[in-house]
């Protein structure tokens, strides 16, 4: 089984190299490494080309984050895709070897794992938990949604079903995930270890005001794809979140 692993970068010298650590140490080698950068101006594309880890990149101005993901899609060729974004590094060596096993214990359209936000600068200080819970697409009508860096799936889905919408911002992962999981109905499997950890400082987490525009656009989220959540679907989103931290 191939696995094509992307990961979106700009101006990112001073976190990459965890990145791209976390997936050279990997013990599964059937893995395709995939770097999409925005033009960086600073010492990215020098850590990136030093990676002999790196299939295959591309440094150029983009339209933003799910362009760029949407361009590593286009470039993949492994029989599952996924995330590991300049931010993010994988929980342990093991974590592709374990993306494998679940899959081919449970063969199902895309998997999704647990998740830790640990800080910026001391990365074993966890700022929230995330325990995503056994799969059933009805707990999105409670306001569940896997955590997006965890998220893997087949690759043809993305030609069967579309990319990433651009004009969802930041909430262009829930839109996406929605879409193949409720409208589509994809099978999922879940991997109950923390795949990634990830650094808090996400963009629809910078300020209420951008989480409030997210939240609208996952309100919107449902509407274009014609689906009715509950009176309390939106509201239940972010309350689901309270729990996580630590």
């Amino acid at each position: 089984m191939k696995i094509s692993i992307i990961t979106i970068c700009y101006n990112a010298e001073q976190t990459l190299p965890s990145t791209l650590a976390s997936v050279e140490q990997q013990d599964y080698h059937n893995i395709e490494y995939i770097v999409v950068d925005g033009g960086s101006k600073d010492g990215t594309m020098d850590l990136v080309k030093a990676c002999q880890r790196v299939d295959r990149y591309v440094s150029e101005p983009d339209k933003g984050l799910y362009d760029a993901i949407n361009k590593g899609i286009a470039m993949a060729t492994g029989d599952y895709v996924g995330l590991i974004h300049a931010d993010d590094f994988f929980a342990d060596h093991q974590a592709v070897s374990k993306i494998v096993k679940q899959l081919e214990k449970a063969p199902a359209d895309g998997l999704y794992a647990d998740l830790d936000y640990v800080d910026q600068e001391e990365v074993s200080k966890i700022h929230r938990h995330w325990v995503s819970g056994e799969y059933d697409a009805k707990r999105y009508l409670k306001g569940w949604m896997p955590p997006h860096p965890t998220f893997y799936c087949r690759r043809e889905l993305f030609a069967q079903f579309g990319g990433y919408r651009l004009d969802f911002g930041s909430a262009a992962d829930y839109e996406l995930m929605l879409r193949f999981m409720v409208k589509h109905q994809i099978s999922m499997t879940y991997l109950p270890e923390v795949l990634v950890k990830m650094r808090v400082g996400g963009a629809s987490n910078e300020s209420w005001k951008a989480r409030w525009k997210a939240n609208q656009m996952d309100a919107r989220a449902w509407e274009v794809n014609g689906l009715q959540p509950k009176f309390y679907t939106r509201w239940a989103k972010p309350l689901s979140k309270l729990g996580q931290f630590v």
